[in-house]
């Protein structure tokens, strides 16, 4: 049996052009029997639909921050209590920063704040941006503050350019989720 197997596992998609491999590694995730729910950002909704994490899923996609559609104490607090474990795939330098100073003007970021589950970042973004030194403090702090990170991988990027900042593998962050959750 997988160990991920009956898990429920939270998926924050954010609005990186990574986000089409949120989709593959939601599909994974639900193969290996978790049960997913997925919350987006604004900028997510410009890269992909939430129908298609809806088919995968059986479940409501969450983006408002204001309106219950499973959790009637608000959706921040029902899915962070809900939630075994969290993994927010793609991670832009702007969700990074944003949560790394705690802020909490979305429904992801209020959520990773409410939520006592293991939270897994997985960046992604522009090579020149992975590089930045604000950006690595932000990575930084997020791993201070006990959070997971899932290192970007190298590779042709979708500016044209080849360097770290693609998001890890589906495959690769499934592994990571299952290696934590075996221990």
């Amino acid at each position: 049996m997988c160990v991920l197997a009956n898990k429920e596992i939270l998926l924050g998609v954010t609005g990186g052009i990574a986000a089409y491999k949120a989709a593959e590694l939601c599909s994974r995730l639900v193969q290996r029997g978790a049960r997913v729910s997925v919350i987006m950002t604004e900028s997510a909704h410009r890269f992909i639909g939430a129908t298609t994490f809806e088919a995968l899923t059986n479940r409501p996609v969450n983006t408002d921050p204001f309106v219950a559609t499973e959790h009637f104490q608000g959706e921040h607090i029902g899915q962070a209590r809900r939630a075994d474990l969290v993994i927010v795939a793609p991670a832009t330098a702007n969700t990074i920063a944003r949560i790394a100073h705690g802020f909490s003007d979305d429904l992801l970021s209020t959520t990773l704040l409410a939520t006592t589950a293991p939270v897994f970042v997985a960046p992604a973004m522009n090579c020149d941006m992975w590089a930045k030194a604000s950006v690595q403090r932000n990575i930084a702090q997020l791993t201070e503050d006990g959070y997971h990170m899932i290192a970007p991988e190298e590779g042709w990027l979708s500016c044209g350019q080849i360097g770290a900042g693609r998001m890890a593998s589906p495959d690769s962050i499934v592994a990571a989720l299952e290696s934590f959750n075996s221990k």
